[in-house]
């Protein structure tokens, strides 16, 4: 797994250890306040294999011996928003460290959408998954660092991304500049709103990290990369560099996810992240992925 490092540039900046799971192209982090050493890991990957329906933690595992190298005190699990394209190891490592995990408010929104998809009223309650349901623009601290709550829909509904300083953790709104944007075709997703959320973006100050969601390489890459600064968005993204109108932006955007297929994982993935990071035991004392059929 490429790891790397993004060293703090001084006070009120953290430290970000980056790290990439091939299987799904999800960029995972290790956010670090360097007075305190307190720390957060952000949209951690829970292994899965679509064949067997079985779950493995060596994603999680990784994230927990950074913990350890890096010497830090672990002291949050956050998910920017239910991921479609891997299973989340938020409850794994909450169970195994006593870190809360924290996600955002309008999880209880995403949740009324799906459970219709999956015929299965009132499975849901994120409220009581998660230890906490963050607000736009609510602030906590980690550390000595301020961290602010960004409200940033599109990709789905409720995605949050984290400012920490000259960071943020923007999760699936930009991709690399090169890659341009993720795609805004899943229920409650919106074109439009991406729009929205990435010149929000585009407004922090101009040397900001950012930190993504998902790479994928491009014909000219192979090797992953996953952080870029606002300045080099705003000049050079493929999708919106230069300063593109909404509505070019748009049209390209939903162009092309006209032609996307959906993630591999993504019905075994949402009824699991909509809970934390777990199944719900039958009766039987297992757990099953509920499908559904000829609906997407």
């Amino acid at each position: 797994m490429l790891t790397k490092l993004s060293a703090s540039r001084g006070a009120g900046s953290p430290e970000v250890v980056g790290f990439h799971d091939p299987a799904t192209g999800s960029c995972q982090y290790l956010a670090i306040d360097p007075a305190t050493r307190a720390a957060a890991l952000i949209d951690i990957v829970l292994d899965f294999d679509t064949a067997s329906c079985r779950t493995t933690t060596a994603s999680a595992e990784w994230a927990l011996r950074l913990v350890q190298e890096h010497d830090v005190d672990l002291k949050l699990i956050l998910d920017t928003h239910p991921h479609a394209d891997h299973l989340s190891a938020g409850s794994w490592l909450r169970e195994r460290t006593g870190a809360p995990l924290w996600s955002g408010a309008k999880l209880r929104q995403i949740a009324d959408l799906w459970e219709g998809f999956y015929n299965l009223p009132g499975a849901f309650d994120p409220a009581a998954d998660f230890d906490r349901l963050l607000e736009d623009g609510e602030t906590f601290a980690l550390g000595d660092l301020e961290v602010r709550v960004m409200l940033s829909p599109g990709h789905t509904l409720g995605s949050i991304s984290f400012v920490m300083g000259d960071a943020a953790f923007v999760h699936d709104t930009f991709m690399q500049p090169d890659a341009g944007t993720s795609r805004a075709d899943f229920p409650g997703g919106s074109a439009s709103d991406l729009y929205d959320s990435l010149t929000a973006i585009l407004a922090l100050p101009d040397e900001t990290r950012l930190f993504i969601g998902h790479d994928y390489g491009t014909k000219d890459r192979a090797e992953p990369a996953w952080e870029s600064t606002v300045a080099q968005q705003r000049a050079g993204n493929l999708h919106l560099g230069g300063g593109t109108p909404r509505e070019d932006f748009i049209a390209r955007r939903e162009a092309r996810d006209a032609t996307l297929k959906l993630p591999a994982r993504m019905l075994h993935a949402l009824q699991f992240n909509l809970r934390g990071g777990r199944l719900e035991p039958d009766a039987d004392g297992k757990s099953y992925f509920k499908l559904p059929a000829n609906l997407f």
